[in-house]
């Protein structure tokens, strides 16, 4: 072997012995690779999260009815005297909590009190009069038709049961002056406040004028007003989550009836009694609003209810 074969064969083994270095060409073309792959995952990626957003969206909207149209109602009591008379005591104020029972106002009694006098004193001289004619009616019952004729008889006994029938009479009268009596002193007939009071102690109030009214404290209830085309996702019973406008915390209900019937105008008669049919028709067809009457369950320490009140209303189906 020449000295030039040998030098060529060492070099040749030195070339395989040598470790293989990264190409930089290589290194760029994954760079590009990544690249071009990445804003197909981005749109991918969104894809798939608007896809869950929008079914999220319909399992809330379809699954769990939700309106802002809601209002928080509650019974009211107006009372109103069944005397009249001046007001000679008003222990109550406005927006002040009362009891069932406690008293709110008081008529000036005193006519009454005469007239629960003379009703009594009439009864009495009735029963006297009626026990006078009992007994002389008796007494002719006893004689012989020799001593009195049975006519006179009759006629006695007719004027007993006239003045018995008076006596009758003039005890219901006092019944009716003590009720009347009874009557000029007004109490809460519920637990509730006292709202919109504008009597004042001196005012004269007139038989049937409403002057003192109370929102019943244990009648609040919230009705949301849905979409009829939610109404195949509302059950009665369902539970119910309720957020007053200006409150963050969530009133607890459920569901405790759907309303049966609403106002439809097309329905009302003209005056020859026919339906008054509106005759434009719009392509866009809004749904009706039919109450839904949501009973409370619990309501958070701090929230203070009004009727009167904007609430959002959600249903919890449990379908």
């Amino acid at each position: 072997m020449t000295d030039t074969q040998a030098l060529e064969k060492s070099k040749s083994a030195a070339i395989t012995r040598a470790p293989a270095t990264t190409s930089p060409h290589g290194s760029g073309m994954v760079q590009r690779g990544f690249r071009r792959f990445f804003p197909f995952a981005a749109t991918a990626i969104s894809i798939a999260l608007a896809a869950v957003l929008t079914l999220r969206m319909w399992h809330v909207y379809m699954a769990a009815p939700w309106t802002r149209d809601g209002t928080v109602r509650a019974y009211v009591v107006t009372m109103a005297p069944e005397v009249s008379g001046r007001i000679v005591d008003l222990p109550v104020v406005d927006n002040q909590l009362v009891h069932k029972g406690d008293l709110l106002m008081v008529i000036d009694p005193t006519n009454y009190k005469i007239a629960v006098s003379l009703a009594e004193a009439a009864a009495k001289q009735a029963q006297i009069n009626a026990e006078n004619i009992e007994r002389e009616a008796k007494r002719r019952q006893e004689l012989t038709t020799l001593a009195i004729p049975t006519e006179v008889k009759e006629t006695y006994q007719s004027n007993a049961l006239a003045a018995e029938a008076q006596f009758q009479q003039a005890a219901a009268n006092v019944d009716q002056a003590r009720v009347n009596l009874e009557r000029t002193q007004i109490r809460a007939p519920v637990n509730g406040w006292v709202t919109n009071l504008l009597a004042q102690r001196g005012d004269y109030v007139n038989l049937g004028a409403n002057v003192i009214s109370l929102v019943d404290a244990d009648s609040f209830w919230v009705d949301g007003y849905f979409e009829e085309s939610n109404l195949s996702g509302i059950r009665e019973g369902d539970p119910a989550s309720i957020k007053l406008m200006g409150y963050s915390e969530i009133v607890r209900g459920h569901v405790d009836s759907i309303a049966r019937g609403i106002n439809v105008a097309n329905a009302q008669p003209n005056r020859e009694g026919l339906a008054t049919v509106n005759p434009i028709f719009t392509w866009v067809r809004l749904a009706q609003r039919i109450p839904v009457r949501i009973h409370i369950d619990r309501v958070p320490e701090g929230i203070v209810l009004a009727a009167g009140m904007t609430a959002t209303v959600q249903i919890d189906s449990q379908r």
